[in-house]
């Protein structure tokens, strides 16, 4: 279980990554809604995980590779809004569970149930 220190500094990345990420002009990372739904930093403070979930990504693999051209300027404006020691090097994962659960919603509400009266 991560320290109070670190799980601060998780949020701290989680929020300054959410500004920083809707600032980005390159088109293949506006695709969608972009939420940081978690981020997991190493003890150090060298090493962030950030997962990601794009409502409306239409095409993950180029998604990927604008992120990982952004990621220099992403880790420079880290550094310039969090004061920390080391400026952690930024890896980016993608979490399909928000979709998965909008999924899963959209089928719950087409099934056709019929309720018996009489079982109350």
């Amino acid at each position: 279980m991560p320290s109070n220190k670190l799980a601060r500094t998780n949020d701290d990345i989680q929020l300054v990554m959410s500004k920083l990420l809707r600032e980005i002009k390159d088109p293949r990372v506006n695709q969608g809604m972009i939420s940081v739904t978690r981020v997991e930093t190493t003890g150090d403070l060298r090493y962030s995980k950030i997962w990601l979930s794009v409502m409306g990504l239409q095409n993950e693999k180029e998604f990927k590779k604008g992120l990982k051209s952004a990621a220099g300027w992403l880790r420079r404006e880290l550094g310039s809004s969090l004061k920390l020691r080391n400026t952690p090097e930024l890896t980016f994962e993608l979490d399909h569970s928000i979709e998965y659960g909008a999924h899963i919603n959209e089928l719950i509400s087409n099934l056709d149930i019929k309720h018996d009266e009489d079982e109350q």
